[in-house]
């Protein structure tokens, strides 16, 4: 087991297969990881979907999405942990470059960028330009570990205490927090994309 993935869900009925079915297609074998659930008490079907497809299943115990992410690396088997969320659409590379990338003993972290999947103008403006902010901080040195898309040494990230329950950017501050650990690196090619069908 090289790589747990956790997924947070709260009533995903309608996508969850379609999103756990992206799993079969990844490049790097299926043997070598492991994609966990954790659903945060969804009153549709949404754990017995994912219950044919994932790993482990189970329910949330901590607070917020942040919480969610921390029970999942709880569990997890490998000694990395990946995280991405259950409106994503991931790279068929995406665990193979991930585990590539912590190759190197100094990396704690790998994070990447995002998008809306959506073809909204308001979504593609809002993302441009966050994503051109992301692109100036990570020139600074400082990344944001977005949730839907960045991977952890999970010593570090329990070092540090994993997401804490804040109101919001809970990613930012765990990113501040496990370069203390070691170095964080910026793949642009781990384009990940994602509904925006909430935030609109």
């Amino acid at each position: 087991m090289r790589v747990s993935v956790g997924v947070p869900t709260f009533h995903e009925e309608a996508g969850i297969e379609g999103f756990l079915r992206q799993f079969d297609d990844q490049t790097l074998p299926r043997s070598e990881f492991e994609v966990i659930v954790v659903d945060g008490g969804s009153a549709d079907r949404t754990r017995e979907i994912a219950a044919r497809h994932a790993d482990r299943v189970i329910l949330q115990t901590g607070e917020g999405v942040g919480g969610a992410r921390n029970d999942g690396v709880a569990v997890a088997r490998a000694g990395f942990v990946a995280t991405t969320d259950a409106d994503c659409r991931l790279p068929r590379d995406w665990l193979d470059r991930i585990v590539h990338r912590f190759e190197d003993p100094g990396v704690v972290a790998v994070v990447g960028p995002d998008g809306p999947l959506e073809g909204g103008w308001k979504a593609r403006s809002l993302f441009f330009l966050i994503r051109g902010l992301i692109r100036v901080a990570a020139m600074a040195g400082v990344y944001t570990t977005g949730g839907g898309n960045s991977a952890f040494r999970r010593d570090a990230f329990l070092a540090v205490g994993g997401y804490r329950p804040l109101p919001h950017s809970d990613d930012v501050d765990l990113g501040l927090r496990i370069r203390a650990q070691g170095r964080i690196v910026y793949d642009p090619a781990l384009f990940v994309r994602f509904s925006v069908r909430r935030f609109e």
